[in-house]
């Protein structure tokens, strides 16, 4: 009977031991992707490429961002020609009667910007990007949400790779306007810092799957539409039609160089929301594509790898979970029966993790220091929160999972 929470207790272990190994292969190959990434800064292309570009803005009751960002989108540095801004608002509040003010200020100007309202909101964002592509004008999509300031010259450098016309998706690097605002903002940064440098950057590099990140980025229309377009049936929609995308053969490509600031949830409730609707929806996705991916037969051992831990990466959670209710019956079996001496020590040997982990996201933070000792001081402090955190949220996000493993449907918050 004791078998049973060391087999459990193990798989756990095991689970979170196999997905560091899977991290510290990234930050190494994110250091070629740093390479890469200087050839192509280095890089003087003369080659004038400014393809039909339309830029969508879903919205849903952001009255007190929507003119900040339409002002942003309109001042962005691209051919007026050549660039459309479709405003897909399913609000319900203030915001329409402000963003149709905007929007016919923008208008005025000779802007060509369009204003679309759904009273319904099915299919959520989704939803609202599925109509909205059917009538875009461009080639080429680029999404932002409604807190998001991209730079200037963002759609000018966005669309360079879309010259190889294998390439489906092109994503930012995204940034952070609130930071410094409270220390629960700088963790939020200190942990998605790392996934916009060595994990999109590690996978681009090895040639694995990536996602786009439902904002920030541009997609090719094409490559939308044959990967069989936005489809609300995930939380998150956006993974789902990447890997939808890269299973048809697109190329992805992550520009870490291209900047795009946005706002962190600055209280916990908001990143409880946020938190949940991100680990529910990867967990639908592993329901709807980890099978199409282990079953493709033009892809690689190792992309198949990455792409199990990247899809199945909110399952952490639930590890973490197990090991916390575990871990005084494991501690009584371990006191108490002698012959599961040799099986505990090798288990010890998962503690070799957290190092791995601290590497990795040390790797992350260290690449925006000149000073490596600042750098470490900032990293000891930050790191040990970021985990205190990770485990406090833990509980909620493994619920979120495990109603997305199940099956259970919920709205898009």
């Amino acid at each position: 009977m004791e078998l049973i929470p060391i087999i459990i207790y193990g798989i756990a272990l095991l689970f979170i031991f196999c997905y560091s190994l899977i991290q510290i292969q990234l930050a190494v190959k994110y250091k070629r992707y740093q390479k890469q990434q200087k050839l192509r800064l280095a890089e003087v292309d003369c080659e004038k490429f400014e393809p039909k570009v339309t830029i969508q803005l879903p919205l849903f009751n952001e009255k007190y961002v929507t003119e900040r960002l339409i002002d942003c989108i309109a001042a962005l540095d691209y051919p007026q020609d050549k660039l459309e801004i479709q405003v897909l608002d399913d609000s319900t509040d203030d915001t329409v009667e402000i963003t149709q003010a905007k929007v016919a200020e923008i208008k005025a100007k000779g802007i060509d910007i369009v204003y679309l309202h759904r009273t319904d909101r099915s299919g959520y964002k989704a939803g609202a990007l599925a109509a909205a592509t059917e009538d875009a004008k461009g080639d080429f999509i680029a999404i932002f949400d409604a807190d998001f300031l991209p730079e200037k010259d963002f759609v000018k450098r966005m669309v360079q790779p879309f010259k190889d016309e294998k390439v489906g998706m092109v994503q930012s690097r995204w940034e952070h306007i609130n930071e410094s605002y409270s220390m629960l903002t700088k963790l939020q940064a200190f942990g998605l810092d790392a996934h916009f440098s060595v994990e999109q950057g590690g996978r681009n590099a090895g040639h694995h799957f990536i996602n786009f990140n439902g904002t920030a980025g541009i997609w090719r229309k094409n490559a939308i539409a044959d990967a069989g377009g936005w489809q609300a049936d995930t939380l998150t929609e956006d993974l789902d039609l990447s890997y939808r995308a890269q299973l048809k053969g697109w190329d992805f490509v992550f520009l870490e160089e291209v900047r795009a600031p946005a706002e962190l949830p600055a209280v916990m409730n908001a990143l409880k929301t946020q938190q949940f609707r991100w680990n529910k929806g990867a967990a639908e996705c592993v329901r709807k594509n980890l099978g199409k991916v282990l079953r493709a037969e033009d892809l690689l051992f190792g992309t198949k790898m990455n792409a199990i831990f990247h899809l199945m990466n909110s399952t952490i959670f639930i590890c973490i979970v197990i090991l916390a209710l575990l871990s005084i019956p494991i501690l009584s079996i371990k006191n108490n029966f002698e012959e599961y001496k040799m099986l505990f020590l090798v288990a010890s040997s998962f503690l070799v993790t957290l190092p791995i982990l601290a590497y990795f996201y040390w790797t992350s933070m260290s690449r925006n220091y000149t000073s490596k000792a600042k750098a470490f001081f900032h990293f000891v402090f930050l790191f040990p929160m970021f985990l205190a955190v990770s485990m406090g949220l833990s509980l909620h996000n493994a619920m979120a999972v495990l109603e997305g493993y199940l099956g259970k449907k919920s709205a898009f918050i």
